[in-house]
Formats: C-alpha cells, structure tokens, sequence
C-alpha cells in the first residue's frame, strides 16, 4: 500500500507537470524580436547546463566508486539515483524556465491583463515545483520497492548492524536512505553554487558598470551582461533553488527513517523496545506523509490554474500556497489517525496518542509560515526596515550598507526565537522523531512552494524581455510587478529552507550519534556527546567558523567572475562606442562565456569541501571532534543564512523602493540611486549564493557524517597512539 501511494503522488505530480510544461509551450512566443532574445537566453542555458553536466558526472562517478568499495554496492547506487532525480529536476525546470518567460511577456503583452499573465508564469513555475517533489518521490519510490521490499532491507530481521568486508558497521537501509540524499544533496550544492556565481557574476558587471558607469536602465539590450543576467535568473533561481529544495525535501524525509532505525535497534533488547510493527509504520509515515502533501500541492495547484484570477498576484499565489497547507494538514490529520491508532506509540516517545507525529509535523509548517513571515517583514518594501533601507541611500552608499548590515543582523532573532521553541516542543510531542517530523512538515507542500518561488525569475526574465524588445511601458509595468511579487515570495521560500535545514540537520546530528552504535549496543544505548570534551569543544569553534570560510570562498568566487565580467562590458563599451547609441549589436555570448568559465570552475572547491570536512576531520581526530564541528557549523550556518538572506533581500528591494517613486525626487540616475545599487550588488551574492549554499552544506556534512561515522570511529589517528 506504501509503494502504491507513492506512486500515485509520483504519476499525479510528474502528469500535471507534464501538461503544464506543454500548455505553456504551445503558447504564442511572440514578436521575432523577442523570440530572437528567448533563444539567445535559452543557449546561454543549455551552454552552462553542458558544462556543469560534464563536471558534475566526472565527480559522481568518483564518489559512486568510494561508497561502493567502502561501505556497499547499494549504497553507491542510492547515491547514484538521487543523482539522478536532481539532476532530472533541475533540468526540466532550466527548460521550462526557458520556455515561459517569452511567453509571459507574450501575454502581457497581447492581453494587457496581470491576472492571465501571472497564470501563465505560475503554470511555467509549478512545472519546477511539482517536479522536485515527483522526482523526490520517484527516486525515494525506487529506494522503497528496490531496496526495501525486494531486497528485505525494511524487513524486521534486517534492521541489524552489519558489518562489511572492511570492518565497517551499519543498518542495511539507512546506508541506502543516506547515499540517496547525499546524491541528491552534491548535485544541490553543485547547482546553488556554480548558478550562484553565474547569476551574480552577471548581474553585478551588469549592474556596476551598465546602471552606474553607462547609466542605462536595467535590462537595457545595449548592456552586453543583460542577455547573461537573464540566463543566470533561471541557472540559480530555477535550477538552483529547484535543487536545494528537493536536497531538503529529502533530507527531512530520510532523518526520520533513519532514526526510527536506529532507536528500534538500540532498545532491541531493552526493557521498552519499539513494537516490530510500530517500527516499520514509523519508517514508513514519512514518505506516506510526503505523498499526501504532494497531492495536496497538485489541489493547491490547479486552484489556481482553473479559477478565474485577480489582479493581485501575492493574494493569488497566497491562495495556492493555503489550499495546498491547509489540505495537507486535513489530510495528513485523518491520515495519522488511523495509522498509529492500534499502536503502543508510546514506546516512541508520543505523548499525545496517535496524533503525537502530526502534531509535531504541523508545528513545523506553522514555524516554517512564522519564519517565511519574518522574512517578509523584514525584506519587503512594505514594510518600515526595507524602507529605512532604501532611504538611507538618501545619505550615500556607506549609510545604505550599514543600513542593509543592521537588519540583516537584527532579523536573526525572531527566526532563531521560532526555530528554538518548535525544536523544544516538537521533541515534546514525539521525541527526536516529532523534530524530524517538524522538518517533514514544513517541507510536506514543496512542490506549491517552489511553484511560487520560480514564477518570481520566469516573471524576471519576462520583464527584461519586454524591456530589450522595447515592447510600451504598460506591458513591463505588468511584468515588473509580477517581479516584485516574486521577491518577496524567493525571500519567504529561504525563510522555509532555512527552517527545514535547521531541523533536519539536528534531526540528522541524532542520527550520527545513534550510528556510533556498534553490534552489541541493542540495550540502553545513551546518545552522549561529552560538551567539556576538549575533542568536542576545539570541533564547535573549528565548525563554526567553517560556514565563514565557505562563504568567503564562495563571495570571492562570485567577485573573480564579475571583475572578469566588468572588465568586458567596459571593453565592449570602449571599443564599440556605437553600443550606447544602439547603433552596433553587443558581444552577449562572450558575457554569458565568463560567467559559465568562471561558475563551473569555481564551484568545484566548497562543493568538495562540504564534502570532505567531516571525512578528514573524522579520520584525523575522530566522531567526537566530527560531532562538536557539526554542532558548530549547524548554529552557525544557520545565524548565517538568515543574516545573508535578509540584508541582501533588504537591499534589493530597498533599491525598488526607490524606483517605484516611493521618495519624491529620486531619479534613476541620481545619486541615491546609485548608492541603492551598491547595495543591492553587495547583497547580490549575499542572498542568492551565500544564503542558499550555507542551508546545503549543513546536511551534506550531516549525512557524510552519518555515512563515514562507522569507517573512521576505530580508524582515526587517535587511535593509533593510544
């Protein structure tokens, strides 16, 4: 029945996707002016996609071959499906990304209606959104049927410790589980970083040199960057976020089979051990609980593909969002009701009855809204802090930095506030297992998240059409406030990431400390991780400052293409003066050249790094200094992230703020306007590579972790001098 219901969410969101993909396509493209410039979008797409496919592949098969010789065969195959899935996800989502954004300015411009337009970019959006949860699905299906039915893994019996030919122990199924998530996690990390550095490498050659120096509007087709900023919209917010989320979207899930494992077999012979057939219900029900939220998400999705739409997209796209919550959490309800009903859940830690996993999950979801909320407070225009943002550019650059600086700072509390509490209250509800349902949770209607999240670049990428093709002001007035829309919902979208990560991450943290287990420990087995430790302690300060040094590669990274992309657009400007009168066409595929060179590699390095940190540090000093440095780097990275997210959101629409005429005589190429572009090009990388990377490498050191533990707890240099 578990393999059924996973199906059917799987073909039910992969279906609708496929349709949308295909309606939006057979959609009218428009003038040959602006299908000229799509296609030129489009080859710049394609072009990164081949080069990052051909690094990507070279270092999956290295990895594929590690896993297979050192821990087991199916773990390197897992590995390789949820390369696979995510690599599958973010391709569909590059193409349709594409494929819409043509048609959207199409729209607009033959319709003169927001409403029907905001519909075609949400129908091009929810074809990304509603692939990273079937392909999610799909992959999670395969390990389910493959591995777990026909192979007994998820059998009773098998849920032991096994040890291999290198004297490497484990739980058959939660080796399989962790070497899908951590493929699905390095293709995430690989698609956020190298499409943070394209997108941001563009857009500030674009910006410094274009609005600043050339002082032409943005999107200008005589800016030689334009055609490569809007190629970098879709590589790092389609694609990229498309990855990420589907990364956390499985890593929430396979935290809880991998608990449930773990605490079935270390209580195996204890005086309260876990019912044999609570223990594979409990492996089960997040999956089970996955798929209903994804069906609920197709509901939430066609709401609003079929009703007649408003002019006012954010309450539109609120709504999508709300029937796909709200749908999950009825379904989910009654689901979980009558799932562990006739059960001894208590023997789990449920306080509450059969209800204890629900209620764990919903305080997750309603977290994951408080923390989207925040974010938008604090990195909307609507509000005081991005308004104090915009206005301090009034008093030039410096005070518009410290500005954007300041909030970035002061929004960490509250999200920090909201994630300590449900973390407190989830255990409360069902132990470690409700935290990790929490994550579960927050994630469970992704596929109506990241839906709305890429409409915001396609409705992007749509304006800069309009804009190049110098279609009337009407038109990219429609789009620019669909763009708009569009931040706000990207900055709530990292308010959930964020979240999730930080609940999967301790969920997985748990299960690192349960993995240390060995084949005797089936009674009373202590998760215990000695804090006075001088191990443990040197590990936090090492971990902590991690998440800096991977961010400050990461910023140089992003500075090394832009500089290669400033010096260019100047070149072209300089040698053709006949660019800025419109007069001579500018070089665009060079532009779109250095951004992919640089991109591809210079992700190489903190993809590597997340990967590696928890291997070396592990066979260096052992799994107590690896759990204090995952300690670190998680409370860290996550102070980090929102701290990144928000002041760059600030800035940006700070710098909107400005433009939309909010302050009575700024001009777009006044001072204050130049000072809000500043900001806006320092929080570029901030918010759109930093960020999103920061919430990846948390779990891929998580599940590295969980997956190496067992190969260097005996064989570290530690242990060679005792």
């Amino acid at each position: 029945m578990t393999a059924v219901i996973i199906l059917i969410a799987v073909v039910g969101s992969l279906a609708l996707a496929a349709v949308n993909f295909f309606g939006v396509k057979k959609l009218d493209p428009g003038l040959p002016k602006m299908v000229d410039i799509a296609d030129a979008i489009k080859e710049g797409a394609d072009a990164f996609l081949r080069h990052e496919y051909k690094v990507i592949s070279m270092i999956a098969i290295v990895i594929v071959a590690l896993l297979w010789l050192s821990v087991s065969w199916y773990t390197g195959v897992a590995f390789l499906i949820g390369a696979l899935m995510s690599a599958s996800a973010a391709w569909v989502g590059m193409k349709i990304a594409v494929i819409a954004n043509v048609r959207v300015s199409n729209t607009a411009r033959t319709t003169k209606s927001l409403g029907k337009t905001l519909k075609v970019a949400f129908r091009g959006g929810s074809v990304m959104g509603l692939c990273v949860g079937g392909f999610a699905l799909l992959g999670l299906w395969i390990v389910y049927v493959v591995f777990g039915e026909w192979m007994g893994q998820m059998h009773i019996g098998q849920i032991r410790i096994v040890t291999n030919w290198m004297g490497v122990s484990f739980i058959p199924f939660t080796m399989t589980v962790s070497g899908y998530a951590l493929g699905c996690s390095v293709i995430a990390m690989f698609f956020r970083v190298g499409g943070g550095i394209f997108t941001k490498a563009a857009d500030m050659g674009a910006d410094l040199v274009g609005k600043t120096e050339a002082h032409i509007p943005e999107d200008d087709p005589r800016n030689p960057a334009t055609i490569a900023d809007n190629v970098g919209d879709n590589v790092g917010d389609v694609a990229g976020l498309g990855a990420d989320l589907l990364e956390s979207f499985v890593g929430a899930l396979i935290s809880g089979v991998v608990l449930s494992s773990y605490m079935y077999y270390t209580t195996m012979t204890s005086a309260s051990p876990l019912p044999e057939a609570l223990v594979t219900k409990l492996m089960t029900y997040p999956v089970l609980f996955a798929s209903f939220g994804i069906i609920s998400c197709i509901l939430g999705i066609l709401f609003l593909l079929v009703k007649k739409v408003s002019d006012h997209p954010r309450m539109e796209l609120n709504y999508s969002t709300w029937v796909s919550a709200g749908s999950t959490i009825v379904i989910n309800g009654v689901f979980s009701y009558f799932y562990f009903k006739d059960e001894a859940v208590w023997t789990a830690g449920f306080r509450f009855g059969p209800l204890s996993a629900w209620y764990a999950a919903i305080l997750g979801i309603v977290s994951g809204i408080a923390i989207g909320l925040i974010a938008e407070y604090y990195t909307s225009y609507d509000y005081r802090p991005t308004q104090r943002v915009g206005r301090s550019s009034l008093e030039g650059t410096a005070l518009t930095i410290t500005e954007g600086m300041a909030l970035g700072m002061k929004s960490t509390a509250l999200p920090v506030i909201v994630l300590g509490l449900a973390i407190i209250a989830a255990d409360y509800f069902a132990g470690l297992y409700g935290v990790a349902l929490a994550a579960i949770g927050m994630l469970s209607f992704v596929s109506a998240t990241v839906s709305v999240d890429t409409y915001g670049p396609i409705a992007d990428n749509a304006g800069g059409i309009c804009e190049m093709s110098e279609l009337e002001h009407e038109v990219r007035a429609i789009t620019d406030q669909l763009d708009s829309v569009g931040n706000t919902t990207a900055a709530i979208g990292k308010g959930f990431a964020i979240g999730s990560a930080a609940f999967a991450a301790l969920s997985l943290f748990a299960s690192f400390l349960y993995s240390q287990a060995q084949p005797a420990d089936t009674s009373g087995y202590a998760l215990i991780l000695n804090m006075v430790n001088t191990l443990t302690l040197s590990g936090i300060i090492i971990g902590a400052a991690l998440p800096y040094f991977f961010s400050g590669v990461l910023i140089e990274a992003v500075t090394k293409a832009a500089r290669h992309m400033v010096q260019e657009v100047r070149r072209q400007f300089k040698e053709q003066p006949g660019i800025l009168t419109g007069e001579v066409r500018p070089d665009y595929k060079t532009c779109i050249q250095i951004s992919s060179a640089g991109a591809v590699r210079e992700m190489v390095f903190p993809a590597l790094l997340a990967v590696t940190t928890p291997i070396v540090s592990g066979f260096l000093l052992g799994p107590e200094f690896v759990g204090g440095v995952l300690l670190g780097a998680t409370v860290s990275a996550i102070m980090l992230a929102i701290y990144t997210a928000n002041a760059g959101g600030a800035w940006d629409n700070g710098k909107k703020y400005l433009e939309s005429g909010n302050v009575p005589g700024i001009k777009k190429d006044s001072e204050a306007h130049a000072a809000a572009i500043i900001g806006d090009t320092v929080g570029d990388p901030l918010k759109d590579t930093v960020g999103p990377s920061l919430d990846i490498l948390i779990k891929i050191m998580a599940v590295v972790s969980l997956i190496a533990v067992s190969i260097f707890q005996n064989n570290n240099l530690l242990e060679l001098f005792k």
